[in-house]
């Protein structure tokens, strides 16, 4: 199987791919991932992290040049872009399976399975990996969440997340059918110890099975 990673938000495709190698171990002889970078540039820099040539990302904004998850931006700024980058990506570095996104990443990818359940043809994926997502609270994207979303997703929750909380990402997940949900003790970021692994597994083997048929 072949996942389209959507890295969080002031990360970029190749940050998201360092911080995922226990996952791609994990995953290794299952799935491939191949992550992108968001369109905007993210002002002032990626803090601790930041080596100048690899410059911080996001996929919107919730207000000029910044962004909040539990804001409810007014007039929310870039989406239409994050959204075109994803068609792109797809179609240049395709066929893809399905997605994995973290964080703001998560919350785009959701979207995405949105258009997708309303049959977008821009978006041909099956299923979604979503960690530490939440739902945009910006009235403009309340569409999005307007009907249950038909995909099937393992949505993955930290109950010590400090980013995202917890509620933030068990909201997301009651706007699909059937969700799948992931807890575990940690933070913020992708979790890719044996008890983690295993669901993972478990979860991508229902489409490796039809991808065998």
């Amino acid at each position: 199987l072949r996942l389209l990673g959507l890295h969080g938000y002031r990360q970029s495709g190749r940050r998201f791919h360092q911080r995922t190698g226990a996952l791609r171990k994990a995953l290794r002889g299952c799935a491939e991932l191949v992550a992108v970078d968001a369109p905007h540039l993210v002002p002032g820099g990626g803090g601790e992290d930041d080596d100048g040539g690899d410059p911080p990302r996001g996929w919107w904004f919730s207000r000029p040049d910044a962004f909040d998850a539990g804001e409810v931006a007014a007039a929310p700024a870039g989406l239409e872009e994050s959204l075109s980058a994803v068609e792109a990506a797809m179609a240049e570095h395709g066929p893809f399976d399905g997605l994995l996104g973290f964080s703001q990443g998560a919350a785009l990818a959701a979207m995405v399975c949105a258009l997708r359940a309303r049959g977008d043809p821009r978006f041909p994926v099956a299923f979604a990996i979503l960690v530490a997502g939440f739902a945009s609270r910006a009235p403009a994207h309340a569409h999005f969440y307007r009907d249950p979303i038909s995909l099937p997703t393992l949505h993955v929750v930290g109950d010590a997340d400090a980013v995202i909380a917890a509620p933030l990402s068990r909201e997301l997940a009651q706007h699909f059918v059937e969700p799948t949900v992931l807890t575990h003790t940690g933070g913020h970021f992708v979790p890719a110890a044996a008890p983690q692994k295993k669901v993972y597994l478990d979860f991508l083997d229902r489409f490796r099975a039809r991808q065998n048929q």
